[in-house]
């Protein structure tokens, strides 16, 4: 664990998860650029024309594309902190899998929980119909969601906790593969307890909406990364509950942001 106590690793350390972020952005990019957004902004729980289990093939296959883009980027201090850490275990790779495991496992079930809870509301929704004629209600309402949380206690513990990945890994880490899963698992649900507001936005949005997706994915680096990133963390909040009453006094607000019909719907 001496690693772990020496300077603050480069992010270089990491050229593979590296890869898979730049991937993960030009398949979103590529999508927006082709037409083919289908393809990645799927969040419903059955896609028309497929089966259940290939809705949710679908869906997952998303959504790791959706996680390494917003995601992964905030968590490389912590990846190059624990690479160095776990050089001298006698299998790394396994450990180093273990944790990426973990880390993936809590963000995928925080993906399929809130698929099942939009699938929910889409079917509330078509027996109350004044929420399935107002769809910005919705949309509106998970924006006034996420700009409240940025205010609570527990954003800020959070946040505490992925700010120090240095002190993080000194209290938690263990050797092996199930040692780096239950260590990734750890971080995931911190990192989790930071952004599951923010990530929510994406469910009504349109997953790997590029219009939100940029500005969500660097706000969530910088509130965990930079510096200065918690000065940031109330004021986006403020804006974020000012959007969302914009939204659902009248969707015209943000036109090309939220979708004025289905909002539940791939696009």
């Amino acid at each position: 664990m001496s690693a772990v106590t020496q300077a603050r690793p480069a992010w270089g350390r990491a050229p593979l998860l590296i890869g898979i972020i730049v991937l993960a952005w030009l398949l979103a990019i590529l999508a927006e650029l082709t037409g083919e957004v289908q393809w990645v902004h799927h969040h419903q729980l059955r896609v028309d024309g497929l089966a259940l289990w290939a809705s949710l093939a679908l869906f997952l296959v998303a959504w790791q594309v959706h996680i390494a883009a917003m995601m992964l980027p905030s968590t490389l201090p912590m990846v190059g902190l624990f690479q160095r850490a776990s050089a001298g275990q006698r299998h790394p790779a396994l450990a180093r899998s273990g944790f990426l495991g973990g880390y993936l496992a809590v963000w995928t079930a925080f993906g399929l929980a809130a698929l099942v809870a939009m699938a929910l509301l889409e079917g509330l929704s078509m027996h109350w119909h004044w929420l399935h004629h107002r769809p910005e209600w919705l949309a509106g309402g998970v924006l006034l969601l996420a700009g409240a949380f940025q205010f609570s206690s527990l954003k800020e513990r959070c946040l505490d906790k992925c700010r120090a990945p240095r002190a993080f890994l000194l209290n938690h880490y263990r050797q092996g593969l199930a040692g780096g899963f239950a260590l990734g698992a750890r971080h995931g649900l911190f990192c989790l307890g930071c952004c599951w507001a923010l990530m929510l936005v994406m469910f009504v949005v349109g997953i790997a909406n590029l219009a939100w997706m940029a500005p969500l994915a660097a706000l969530m680096l910088v509130e965990k990364v930079a510096r200065h990133g918690r000065r940031i963390v109330r004021p986006t909040g403020a804006l974020l509950m000012v959007l969302g009453l914009l939204v659902m006094l009248d969707p015209a607000w943000l036109p090309s942001l939220v979708p004025s019909a289905t909002p539940m719907h791939a696009h």
